[in-house]
């Protein structure tokens, strides 16, 4: 990787245009000048040349491959395909943005990251939940110790929906599918952000919904030092709970709601929109604690989340040979927590993390 003193977008192509694509890829990648979006794949219809008028329509991945005026391509494809795509893109001299999970297994990870160093390409998955509002503003409430001593952290990413979803391999059986590589990936992520491996965790994985192929339903217990870091997941919740509940020697924090960036990317708004990520005020956290000798009880502003600060690291990376903030080495260890999580429930027991 070089830089350049000169500004030169990066040339970017997207491997599909699913609802990953068209949601949280083509929309930050169109929007921001230090990106060209040049080839979007879309197997069939033209959904994507309607959007996106400058960008060229291919019908399979090998065009992206044998493009030599792409640098950089987006492989957001089902889980399974991680491995090969990714491979491939990189093999091919591209630098890549992988979906989450970043692949099946951790084998799979640690074999992506030697091709990437090999070939001396980016490898980066996209983490994108790191820039949710609600996730940024717990981070300052941890980092500023505003609890004092953390002793809990309990998150929550749920969902309702009873029934099974058809026509999606999200909801097929088959590795790498479910609710722990699909919202897990997320949520161990932003566990790692703020405390680093723990040092084990207790799992339980299940299927409540009837006709159910894959988990839909998770309780992880991470086990650190004098901190407990609870992360749980369910497609039953319909009336939802707090997302984040942290407990300190000194107060609490609840934060209620849920980033706005991803419904308001669903309906088109685009990510340059003025108040972008912020969320309204009755969503705000409840703080309650000792601060200096007072009693503090109050709400606290919600930070505006902003998915295009992941995308402005990719072209500092990139171009300016600055610090990647997604690495690689950080998303195999979420896949071996996720292997270690399934052996926990697997065999009833806490399981170490090595």
């Amino acid at each position: 990787m070089t830089s350049t003193s000169s500004f030169q977008p990066i040339t970017v192509g997207i491997a599909s245009y699913g609802m990953s694509g068209m949601v949280f890829h083509a929309p930050f990648i169109s929007s921001n000048p230090k990106f060209k979006l040049r080839k979007i794949v879309q197997r069939s219809g033209n959904t994507a040349q309607e959007r996106y008028p400058d960008a060229t329509i291919v019908r399979s991945y090998e065009e992206l491959l044998q493009d030599e005026s792409l640098e950089l391509i987006i492989v957001n494809v089902p889980n399974s395909l991680h491995l090969s795509m990714t491979r491939q893109a990189l093999e091919a001299g591209k630098h890549v943005i992988v979906e989450k999970p970043f692949t099946v297994t951790s084998e799979e990870a640690q074999t992506l990251i030697e091709v990437a160093k090999a070939n001396n390409r980016l490898l980066s998955v996209y983490q994108n939940r790191r820039w949710d509002g609600d996730f940024m503003t717990v981070q300052q409430v941890v980092q500023n110790e505003l609890l004092g001593k953390l002793v809990d952290y309990e998150a929550h990413y749920d969902r309702y929906r009873n029934y099974i979803e058809p026509n999606t391999w999200k909801e097929a059986a088959a590795p790498g599918t479910g609710i722990l590589y699909n919202l897990g990936s997320h949520m161990i992520d932003q566990a790692l952000v703020l405390f680093g491996k723990p040092n084990a965790i207790t799992a339980e994985i299940g299927i409540q919904r009837e006709g159910g192929q894959v988990d839909d339903y998770y309780h992880l217990t991470l086990h650190y030092l004098g901190l407990r870091v609870t992360l749980k997941s369910s497609y039953l919740v319909r009336e939802q709970g707090p997302r984040y509940i942290l407990h300190g020697t000194e107060g609490s924090f609840l934060k209620y709601g849920l980033d706005p960036q991803e419904e308001n990317l669903k309906v088109g708004v685009l990510p340059t929109s003025a108040n972008w990520g912020m969320e309204t005020e009755e969503t705000w956290g409840h703080l309650n604690t000792q601060l200096d000798g007072l009693h503090v009880k109050t709400r606290i502003e919600t930070l505006p989340g902003n998915y295009r600060l992941y995308y402005d690291n990719i072209y500092e990376a990139i171009r300016e040979d600055k610090e990647l903030q997604v690495k690689p080495e950080q998303s195999l260890l979420g896949i071996q927590i996720i292997e270690a999580a399934l052996q926990s429930n697997a065999e009833r027991r806490t399981v170490t993390i090595k």
